[in-house]
This record gives structure tokens, C-alpha cells and sequence, in this order.
């Protein structure tokens, strides 16, 4: 394990933690489901500090998803993503919040790409559906 690894793990940044309630609940006012948190920053090769991962039941469900929590960052943050992807056919949209990556699914994307088993070592929060 190299320094920065350890340094990272031992950052508790709230910020960041704000952050990713901002998100929890953007997704929960749009009654997103299947909700996962992945705590990242123990792993060595991990992109960012946190995935949270979702999922709705239709394409506009996801686009909704997306739309509820850029705003709900954007408004009580004053934040906005560095980069969205998949927002054209909201099959699978990303949104890079540096520390944080949110991954809105359409359910059969989301099987597909198992992120959840790909990052399987990572400390898993699951959020109850509302």
C-alpha cells in the first residue's frame, strides 16, 4: 500500500459527505431505487472516493433521477458535475462530482455491468427505497 492510499483512507472529508447526502436525497425525491453507496477510498486503483449507484424503472424515470440530483446539489451546494454521460438515451447516466461518481441505471444496464460485484472489496452502504 503506497502513502497516498493511506492518506486517502484516512480523509473524512465532510464536504464530501455533504455531498452524497445531497445526492441520496436527489434520487429519493424522484423515488429512486436500489440505492448503494461504495466507499472507495481503502482500494489502491480506485477513480474516485465514492460510486452511488441507483436505479429507476424507465428511461424518463433515470433522466428524472439525473435531472432531481444535479439540482438538488446545484441549489444547496452551489456544485454542478464536472462531466455527465448518458443523459441522450438514459440508459445508463454518470455524473462525475470528482470525489464522488453517481450512476443512475436502468435496471437491465445495471445487471449487466455489475458494478457493485466489479468494486466488490469496497465498504457498501445500502439506502432503504422510500
Amino acid at each position: 500500500m503506497n502513502l497516498t492510499t493511506v492518506q486517502r483512507s484516512k480523509n473524512r472529508d465532510p464536504r464530501v459527505e455533504q455531498l452524497n447526502q445531497m445526492i441520496i436525497e436527489g434520487i429519493r425525491d424522484k423515488k429512486g431505487k436500489n440505492i448503494v453507496q461504495l466507499d472507495l477510498r481503502d482500494l489502491e486503483d480506485a477513480p474516485t472516493d465514492f460510486f452511488i449507484i441507483c436505479e429507476g424503472d424507465s428511461n424518463t424515470h433515470v433522466k428524472a433521477i439525473s435531472d432531481s440530483i444535479y439540482k438538488k446539489v446545484k441549489e444547496e451546494l452551489h456544485t454542478m458535475p464536472s462531466h455527465t454521460e448518458g443523459s441522450q438515451n438514459a440508459r445508463w447516466v454518470l455524473m462525475d462530482y470528482f470525489n464522488t461518481i453517481v450512476h443512475v441505471f436502468y435496471p437491465e444496464t445495471r445487471q449487466f455491468y455489475e458494478i457493485e460485484h466489479l468494486w466488490s472489496d469496497a465498504n457498501m452502504t445500502e439506502y432503504a427505497d422510500v
